[in-house]
């Protein structure tokens, strides 16, 4: 099942796609995509609907975060060992965990504003996996358990405040509009293995990633329980498991970073496609 959440920012209303690609009002049905819907039983009865009998949303409906209530904004770093290499840093021992804040979380199609100043804004196509069950000390077998669904995030990242303002990567992560999410929330039903399944990015219609999570370090299961060890993972909460090569930071004979005007697109197996257009920070 695909669920959204569609309309203007701080509006939204919660939906579903249908067999045609079309969004279908749940508002009726729930209130939100929140930690509720999430839970097997909550999923259980959105499963049971007859989506056809649900009404159409507006044509044309704005794609929000679609799911509310997110918490926590985890992220992995360097876990496609290719990716360790063009950043020319080794391959993680264990997951390389970081934060994005939780309000940087943007729908998938919102404009992605540059940072005043910023010299060194790049892109990075990742697999979201959203939370769905409480999972605290959890074990690699069971991790796949407490996942509710599957995501399009771009992680988007500022360079310079990443690496040469200090040991932490924070700094380069939260930006407001650093964290498209979606078109979707795809459930587990639909996406059996999260270890097999094809991403890319594009930057003014050039192909600059092209990947597969089979080629991940640290696969999802090991990631969720990884994290779990080190704090409770909610319901709700999106943990975006990291980028293959091919960002701008890796680009040969120079790094290329994203400006004002430049378009992005990118995608992942089954999981729907998200367009950014790059904008002038405002305020």
């Amino acid at each position: 099942m695909k669920l959204c959440r569609f309309g203007a920012p701080g509006a939204e209303q919660p939906g579903v796609v249908d067999a045609t690609g079309r969004i279908r009002d749940l508002s009726g049905v729930v209130a939100d995509i929140d930690a509720g819907v999430l839970s097997g039983e909550g999923l259980a009865r959105l499963l049971a609907l007859d989506v056809e009998a649900l009404p159409f949303a507006p044509e044309g409906a704005r794609y929000g975060v679609p799911v509310a209530g997110t918490r926590k904004f985890i992220a992995i770093g360097l876990n496609y060992a290719d990716h360790a290499a063009e950043s020319n840093l080794p391959i993680p021992s264990e997951p390389v965990v970081f934060n994005k804040w939780v309000n940087c979380l943007q729908g998938a199609n919102d404009p992605v504003a540059i940072p005043r100043g910023s010299t060194k804004t790049d892109w990075e196509v990742e697999l979201g996996v959203v939370i769905g069950a409480r999972a605290y000390n959890v074990s690699e077998s069971d991790a796949l358990a407490h996942v509710a669904g599957y995501c399009v995030v771009n992680d988007v990242s500022e360079r310079a405040w990443q690496q040469e303002r200090g040991p932490t990567w924070d700094k380069g992560k939260g930006f407001p509009t650093f964290g498209p999410v979606g078109p979707w929330l795809v459930t587990t039903d639909e996406i059996r293995d999260p270890q097999a399944l094809g991403l890319w990015l594009e930057v003014n219609g050039k192909r600059v990633q092209n990947g597969n999570t089979a080629t991940m370090v640290f696969p999802v299961a090991e990631i969720v329980a990884y994290c779990s060890q080190f704090m409770e993972l909610e319901p709700g909460d999106i943990i975006t498991t990291g980028t293959p090569p091919g960002v701008g930071l890796g680009q040969k004979p120079a790094p290329w970073y994203l400006k004002v005007g430049d378009s992005i697109r990118l995608g992942i197996d089954g999981l729907g496609e998200q367009r950014q257009e790059c904008v002038a920070t405002r305020g």
